[in-house]
């Protein structure tokens, strides 16, 4: 009964920007971890960025750092991912996740384990 969908995907020139939303549905997710994850065509999917419900601390991965910026709204029902100075290589389908596992693991571990997932939207970076 959970769901997790993505808005805000498409085509941008490189330099330009784009706001992603997630809309969380079918219970409270008070206390959870929220992140986005990205797939570029043949890599694994990697967190870019991730944001604790509970405290609202963020997390970052190094190549998005004072470009993307993750946020929540107040009823913390929908999580934002707002990327700047887009570049080509941003270009993936990006998901949003959300789970409960410990904050202190995000970004210490690989393949950081999330219990809801959305079936992404496709950011696609033109040079």
């Amino acid at each position: 009964q959970v769901q997790l969908v993505e808005f805000g995907g498409g085509l941008v020139q490189a330099g330009g920007s784009l706001r992603l939303s997630c809309a969380a549905s079918g219970r409270t997710f008070s206390g959870y971890i929220m992140g986005w994850f990205r797939q570029a065509p043949g890599k694994e999917r990697d967190l870019v960025a991730a944001i604790n419900l509970s405290g609202g601390s963020t997390y970052y991965r190094d190549s998005v750092k004072g470009r993307f910026t993750i946020s929540r709204d107040s009823a913390q029902n929908t999580v934002y991912l707002q990327m700047n100075n887009l570049k080509p290589e941003d270009t993936a389908i990006y998901y949003c996740a959300a789970g409960t596992g410990s904050w202190y693991l995000v970004g210490r571990v690989a393949n950081y384990g999330m219990d809801y997932w959305g079936k992404g939207t496709l950011v696609t970076v033109s040079s």
